[in-house]
């Protein structure tokens, strides 16, 4: 059995959210935005993001209320956790957090929860589609078949969106992030290996572009 979100006010989230990041942001050089995309009205989203860290669950909330909310209105924002860590941290359901239990009976149940709940309009799900944490300059980003099981099975309209994110330090004492936007399309244009192989090529040129502070 699936522990499933019972997330409270989207403003609460939003409020919480902004203030962790304020807190994180300390810590921080400079958070900067490249190549932006539009948003398609009235669909749900899936936010895609490479995962390298603990933190890069707080940068994905803060894609969310700081440019995603901007462009489209958020109803609800989701993500999905592995159940160990959601019995560890009871809060995480309130945070709009479900579980996923990889090797069980239930990760079937965790899959179709996802994609009802991206039926809806205006829902916003976080998802690391690694499965596993890779360092952020990996050059080949692997995909579990999570995402294809999730987008084949969600009916409404939904948009994908992949946002690579890179840590730099360069000649600062504080690390400086990037975030380098890719349009997926829809889940109505889905194909797994042409978006696999589209995410790859836009993630390295992501990094060919951050690798150096000045060019040569």
């Amino acid at each position: 059995m699936i522990i499933k979100a019972k997330p409270v006010s989207i403003n609460l989230i939003r409020y919480v959210a902004l203030f962790l990041m304020w807190f994180f942001k300390k810590r921080l050089n400079k958070l900067v935005f490249n190549n932006d995309i539009n948003l398609i009205p009235n669909h749900s989203y899936i936010l895609m993001c490479n995962h390298f860290g603990f933190i890069d669950g707080f940068f994905a909330y803060y894609l969310c209320f700081k440019w995603l909310n901007k462009k489209q209105k958020i109803k609800g924002l989701y993500t999905m956790s592995v159940k160990k860590q959601m019995e560890k941290n009871w809060w995480l359901k309130y945070a709009g957090s479900f579980s996923i239990d990889p090797g069980k009976r239930s990760i079937d149940e965790s899959l179709t929860y996802a994609a009802e709940l991206l039926k809806e309009s205006g829902n916003v799900l976080i998802y690391f589609p690694q499965g596993n944490l890779e360092s952020c300059h990996v050059r080949n980003i692997h995909f579990m078949d999570g995402l294809y099981e999730i987008t084949t099975r969600t009916n409404g309209n939904c948009q994908l969106i992949w946002c690579s994110n890179i840590l730099e330090y360069f000649e600062n004492n504080k690390p400086s992030i990037y975030f380098n936007f890719l349009d997926c399309g829809t889940n109505h244009q889905f194909d797994f290996e042409s978006l696999k192989q589209k995410v790859n090529k836009h993630h390295a040129a992501s990094l060919d572009k951050t690798l150096r502070l000045l060019k040569p």
